[in-house]
């Protein structure tokens, strides 16, 4: 069997991308993709709690699982070391198409997983420490970090003026000069109306 694995960490990627890769490869060199795993999940979850890990179960000898590239496959160094482990005692191969690699049964195999797995785990490392030292940057500038106020908590403040935003209506006051005077958008106005029913 030959399986083609793709896999994206958030609803907002697509999976479609690694598999036109994967098929186009295979197309290219005379193979037919029998089976597709796809799925949208962190590399962060258990192995166990993702469709790659009941895939690796049910692999035998002889068969290739084909990914377009081995960070598709595991978050850190012992996860990808673990999965080719499994895949050399049942006697299959992993194939990554962007490093252009059959990871086997050879020594070869074993240290090129291992330098591969090595080198995404430090890179993600880095990445953080960067992100830390960034952060911690701002702070010390004074800058204000986390997410800015969002529309619901001005649509909390809209709904305890209330009163007097039913006043001003009364008055006959533009939902412009509302919106102006209760230092909210126009749009978030207009939803908190909507809301109440008051349009």
């Amino acid at each position: 069997m030959i399986y083609g694995y793709c896999r994206v960490s958030t609803a907002h990627q697509h999976e479609e991308n690694q598999h036109f890769v994967i098929e186009n490869f295979a197309k290219s060199n005379g193979l037919i993709i029998d089976s597709w795993v796809e799925e949208k999940i962190s590399s962060g979850k258990r192995l166990q709690d993702r469709k790659l890990g009941t895939l690796l179960k049910r692999l035998q000898s002889g068969d290739i699982l084909i990914t377009t590239e081995i960070s598709r496959l595991g978050r850190s160094l012992l996860e990808v070391m673990g999965i080719l482990q499994t895949c050399l005692e049942r006697g299959c191969q992993i194939w990554t198409l962007k490093e252009n690699f059959r990871l086997g049964t050879d020594i070869q195999s074993k240290v090129l997983a291992f330098a591969f797995g090595l080198s995404a785990e430090l890179s993600r490392s880095l990445l953080q420490e960067r992100v830390r030292e960034s952060l911690a940057r701002l702070k010390a500038a004074g800058k204000k970090l986390g997410r800015p106020v969002g529309a619901h908590s001005k649509i909390l403040k809209l709904s305890k003026n209330k009163k007097r935003i039913n006043t001003l209506i009364d008055k006959g006051v533009s939902k412009n000069e509302i919106a102006r005077i209760m230092r909210v958008n126009k749009s978030t106005l207009y939803n908190y109306l909507r809301h109440m029913d008051a349009i």
